[in-house]
């Protein structure tokens, strides 16, 4: 498994937890530890999730949009909304060590796109480490690209690389497993993410238990219209939790260019589910001021019977 396990991690996990870490994990360590969702027990899979762009740190932004800043009020979120797995995009390596010290209760898995270790951004999983235990050899990183498992790959018209982190967990409680599945598509080349959909599709449909439901968490760059989204579900057999439930919603933004406006052409983030699935709830979380990020986090409430 990959972890953020560098400097800025360590000075949060180990030394910052006495006195040399950032004020603002520490305050959330305070906060204690998330609510306690209810589990089926009628052999069921019910799972709470959430799928945020967290806003790479940049000295661009200043004031409530600095990472300092934000850090502090996102683990609040996170810990309000109690997902049982969170996929994140857009984190760099120093955001991804600061979310995991600051989220004990969570595994985590995910690791650089540009050299699949610590450079560029992170699209990760974070999941309950209380209810879930990974497979340690059902689970990876592959590249957006004719050479999957090349890090830092490109060659479908994107500049930049991207990736998909995939893992499969099981529930203690049930002993349920499922896939979970994370990406940022590319934000300019359609063909590129046209070519995405296709690889992703087949990864999902080739998985090693095929009837292990999956989730599909991401930013996909791509409105629920886009050929590229239509041809990912249809191939895959996948539900968007959000156009199932609430179809007028995609008519509003999750990506927001920090206005946090309520209208818009940017629904780009988005969970998917295969069939069959109870979709109980399904939102944009826009309530927060100061804004979290340019995205809105998207959160699913999904039970697998």
């Amino acid at each position: 498994m990959k972890h953020p396990a560098l400097p800025r991690l360590l000075v949060l996990a180990m030394a910052a937890l006495a006195i040399a870490g950032s004020s603002s994990c520490r305050r959330e360590r305070a906060l204690g530890p998330p609510r306690a969702v209810p589990v089926a027990n009628n052999g069921s899979l019910e799972l709470r999730l959430m799928t945020f762009n967290v806003r790479y740190e940049t000295t661009d932004d200043h004031g409530p949009r600095a990472w300092q800043q934000r850090i502090t009020r996102i683990v609040r979120m996170i810990r309000q909304e109690a997902p049982d797995v969170i996929g994140i995009q857009e984190a760099l390596h120093g955001q991804a060590a600061d979310l995991w010290a600051s989220l004990p209760d969570y595994e985590f898995h995910g690791n650089g796109r540009d050299d699949g270790s610590r450079a560029g951004e992170y699209s990760a999983i974070l999941y309950r480490r209380d209810r879930f235990e990974a497979d340690p050899s059902d689970r990876g990183t592959f590249w957006l690209s004719d050479t999957p498992q090349t890090a830092g790959s490109t060659h479908w018209g994107n500049r930049i690389p991207r990736t998909v982190t995939w893992l499969r967990l099981t529930d203690r409680a049930s002993h349920r497993s499922f896939y979970a599945f994370n990406t940022h598509w590319d934000h300019q080349s359609q063909p590129s993410r046209l070519r995405a959909a296709d690889l992703l599709a087949t990864r999902i449909l080739d998985r090693a238990i095929p009837d292990a439901p999956v989730v599909l968490l991401g930013d996909f760059n791509a409105r629920p219209q886009n050929p590229a989204i239509t041809r990912l579900t249809k191939r895959a057999a996948l539900t968007g939790t959000l156009q199932n439930l609430h179809p007028s919603l995609i008519n509003q933004p999750t990506l927001h260019f920090w206005r946090g406006t309520s209208a818009g052409p940017y629904h780009v983030d988005h969970i998917f589910v295969t069939n069959p699935a109870q979709i109980l709830a399904a939102a944009i979380r826009k309530n927060d001021s100061p804004m979290l990020s340019d995205h809105f986090p998207v959160t699913a409430h999904v039970i697998f019977p």
